[in-house]
């Protein structure tokens, strides 16, 4: 009779462990935050163009001459606070001419002017404030600025709309903010129970290695290289798979690219690599060294 061959047993080496599931875990875990990163940054976005979209109106004494109102124009576009959408400063001037016929309309202004005898408006600066000033103090500051300067008569703004904007974004964004915190904890946790069970079936080859007098720094290291490792491979996982998510959400709603922040999206998926890398490192770190201070009773 030939003899039934037996198939070699495979040994297993110090941080073996199969990394499938834990690559996979650690992805979907990096996933979720990372979407909720996304929504935080696009919320952040739309508040930053709700905020720069307030308009304050700045009225000018009658009669100005050009050169007075081109300087006046040149310092209104030097001022810190002024937003800009691209290179430009959003500092727009206003005839009289121009806001009687946005008040009238498409009707004729001539029965406006038999009425009143003249345009009683006043040429005006239409000025978008950046968001980083769109507070009531801040606001109160500029707009005492604004009437110190030389040829300005009045300036207005609706208060009410920027404290009732502030207020309902400052809760908005608590709420979010909550939300992103939770959520981290809860991702922090997953990874390390994920690591904790896949290291559970290397506990008997720790302890071996320890009996034969190998270190703790020589145990852990094979462990530790490849939970940072595990961690990376997530984080890149993670982000390609929410930057196909972007593209797809920006070709279905086009609207959504005013909100895109390449910036802060690139900080986020920088944090994210970090995050994997970080969370396995340290998880794999807590992992080795509890089994390395457990009794050969507890093992079991």
């Amino acid at each position: 009779m030939a003899q039934l061959q037996r198939s070699p047993i495979r040994k297993k080496t110090l941080g073996s462990y199969p990394h499938t599931m834990v690559v996979f875990s650690i992805t979907l875990a990096l996933l979720v935050i990372g979407l909720f990163g996304l929504l935080l940054i696009h919320a952040h976005k739309l508040s930053t163009i709700v905020k720069e979209s307030i308009e304050v109106q700045i009225f000018l004494e009658r009669d100005l001459p050009e050169t007075q109102l081109l300087r006046l124009h040149q310092d209104f576009a030097r001022k810190k606070y002024i937003a800009y959408k691209g290179d430009q400063p959003q500092v727009r001037f206003l005839s009289r001419e121009e806001a009687a016929r946005e008040l009238l309309g498409p009707s004729d202004d001539s029965q406006f002017r038999q009425l009143l005898g003249d345009n009683p408006l006043h040429d005006a600066f239409i000025l978008n404030i950046n968001a980083e000033y769109s507070d009531s103090l801040n606001m109160r500051r500029i707009t005492d600025e604004l009437r110190a300067e030389p040829g300005v008569d009045d300036v207005a703004y609706v208060q009410s709309l920027i404290d009732s904007v502030n207020k309902n974004l400052r809760r908005v964004s608590l709420v979010l903010l909550s939300f992103a915190a939770l959520l981290t904890i809860v991702v922090v946790v997953l990874i390390n129970n994920t690591i904790r069970l896949a290291l559970y079936s290397q506990r008997f080859l720790i302890r071996s290695m320890q009996l034969v007098g190998a270190t703790s720094f020589f145990i852990q290291r094979p462990f530790l290289r490849r939970a940072t490792w595990q961690g990376f491979v997530s984080g890149i996982l993670a982000c390609l798979t929410l930057l196909a998510l972007v593209q797809y959400a920006y070709l279905e709603m086009d609207e959504l690219r005013v909100l895109r922040d390449e910036r802060l999206i690139g900080i986020l998926f920088g944090a994210l690599l970090v995050l994997g890398c970080v969370i396995g490192f340290f998880s794999s770190y807590r992992a080795v060294r509890k089994y390395l201070r457990m009794s050969l009773d507890d093992l079991y």
